[in-house]
């Protein structure tokens, strides 16, 4: 979106730091969003309201036939009311939009406090209006159109007023839900998760404050003030704000939720989708192993694999497709694999899992290979890419193709959108049989919400061997989901896998 002219007054001496775009790219992206339910995560005072008032304006001033609708506006106080109104007539009058005087009125309240806050209404040529209510869920019923709820998770009744408000998605209004974190169990939190699971249809923004002040928030504060940006002063700047919000700067600033300490999947809940039947297949190369010559731990390898593995997946079903996640470790932490085996109604099941400690790099890839050439109508697996287990996941994915192989630089931002949707597969039972095991429960036991995120924390933990364990199948189990999630295009037809091997697994004998 551009504007004809700079939408607010700047000083002279500012003049030339005009920006050609008036949004900035993070308000560019969420103004784009055309999502029936879109939701913004934010930082305080990063002009997100601002932004939504100029396509609230273009939506309420265009005609019903160029998708015109009512905009309705919940703020939680009158000063938000008004600073909201006030940024629509200024955008009314910079898009050449005509709008009628700004007509006040009062909230349908019941306190006296209610009936002291005003409320208001611009009206446009088009028929339609923008219109400011207080944050009842009963005020929007009967109505029709956008349906902006702005710093949502400080509503009272949140839960009820989202309720009110998705009943606008029906006839094909919009609902836009944008604020600052409120604590990790806040409706508004909840929200985010649902759409991150796939529970709810939607999409999620996030802007942190660094992220803003990357995007050139600083430099709008500079021309406001008419000020020169300089690096020096930025840098300063932006340590003041976070000094100024103190121990509360992760969720104020870095949309991180408070209060998300203890274990983020219940004991419960892991238990119902645990089943006595599926094993755990450990491997422990003794110290010195790695110094035997290739043929001899190749063969030992390949005796482990016919007498642990390979019973297994020949009672696997040749008619259901497969997936798998491995968490790679070498000489410290365990590598785990997780295959899955989805039916024909969806469901994900566990037939067993693989745990190797202190196995050297070679039979690591060879456990790989045996294993994906063997799982019926192998669809796809994620292999944890950092560090050492970087090669590994390289081979696969040259061995399998870059369509069924995905290479995953675990990260924050990944644990972020992938973790919810294991948590919701396993509370609605599309994610079944994991084993019935002490270190597997406590492995996923260990996922917490560390940052507003949850993952696996940097701690390490000690398995009933003794041996170190670093959430190792949590990490596993959510490669593999994710895996059936992302690169499920379908079953995947393979005459005889074995007999296509490569070069290099030929000499190897496997």
């Amino acid at each position: 979106m551009t504007a004809p002219t700079v939408p607010f007054e700047v000083p002279n001496t500012a003049l030339k730091a005009v920006p050609a775009a008036v949004l900035m790219g993070y308000q560019q992206r969420w103004v784009a969003d055309p999502s029936p339910l879109k939701v913004e995560e934010k930082s305080r005072r990063t002009g997100l309201t601002w932004a939504e008032a100029s396509d609230n304006v273009l939506t309420a001033a265009s005609e019903r036939i160029a998708g015109g609708q009512n905009v309705y506006y919940i703020a939680y106080n009158q000063d938000m009311t008004i600073e909201y109104i006030q940024a629509c007539a200024m955008w009314a009058r910079v898009f050449n939009r005509a709008a009628g005087e700004i007509e006040g009125g009062f909230w349908d309240g019941e306190s006296e406090e209610d009936k002291a806050i005003k409320t208001y209404t611009i009206r446009f040529p088009s028929g339609f209006r923008i219109v400011a209510l207080s944050s009842r869920p009963s005020n929007l019923r009967g109505r029709q159109g956008v349906i902006v709820i702005d710093e949502a998770a400080f509503h009272e009744q949140l839960g009820e007023l989202l309720k009110a408000a998705m009943a606008m998605l029906i006839w094909g209004g919009k609902v836009r839900v944008i604020s600052t974190h409120n604590g990790d169990d806040n409706p508004f939190n909840e929200l985010i998760t649902d759409i991150r699971a796939g529970r709810r249809a939607g999409t999620v923004h996030r802007v942190t404050f660094q992220e803003a002040v990357a995007d050139g928030l600083y430099k709008r504060v500079c021309m406001r003030l008419g000020k020169v940006w300089t690096a020096a002063e930025e840098d300063a700047w932006k340590a003041g704000v976070y000094a100024f919000y103190g121990d509360g700067a992760a969720e104020e600033l870095d949309c991180i939720p408070s209060n998300g300490t203890g274990a983020w999947l219940s004991r419960a809940l892991i238990e119902s989708r645990m089943s006595a039947d599926t094993p755990v297949l450990r491997w422990e190369c003794k110290a010195g192993f790695e110094l035997l010559s290739d043929s001899i731990r190749t063969a030992e390898a390949r005796d482990w694999l016919e007498a642990q593995m390979l019973p297994h997946l020949e009672r696997l079903p040749a008619e259901a497709i497969s997936f798998n996640g491995r968490d790679f470790g070498r000489s410290g932490d365990l590598s785990v694999e997780v295959p899955l085996i989805q039916h024909q109604n969806l469901v994900r099941r566990v037939p067993f899992t693989v745990e190797l400690r202190n196995v050297p790099f070679r039979q690591q890839e060879q456990i790989a290979f045996y294993l994906l050439d063997r799982l019926p109508r192998f669809t796809g697996g994620a292999f944890d890419a950092r560090g050492n287990g970087q090669f590994l996941a390289e081979v696969a994915m040259q061995r399998y193709g870059a369509t069924r192989i995905q290479q995953v630089m675990l990260s924050e931002a990944w644990y972020r959108e992938h973790m919810p949707p294991v948590k919701a597969a396993l509370e609605d039972g599309n994610l079944q049989d994991l084993p019935k095991d002490a270190d597997t429960l406590n492995d996923l036991r260990a996922v917490q919400v560390v940052r507003g995120v949850p993952r696996v924390p940097d701690v390490r933990t000690k398995g009933e061997d003794k041996g170190k364990r670093h959430g190792d199948a949590a990490v596993a189990v959510a490669l593999a989901y994710y895996a059936s999630r992302e690169l499920n295009a379908g079953p995947v037809h393979v005459a005889s896998r074995p007999a296509r091997q490569s070069v290099r697994a030929q000499m190897a004998g496997y």
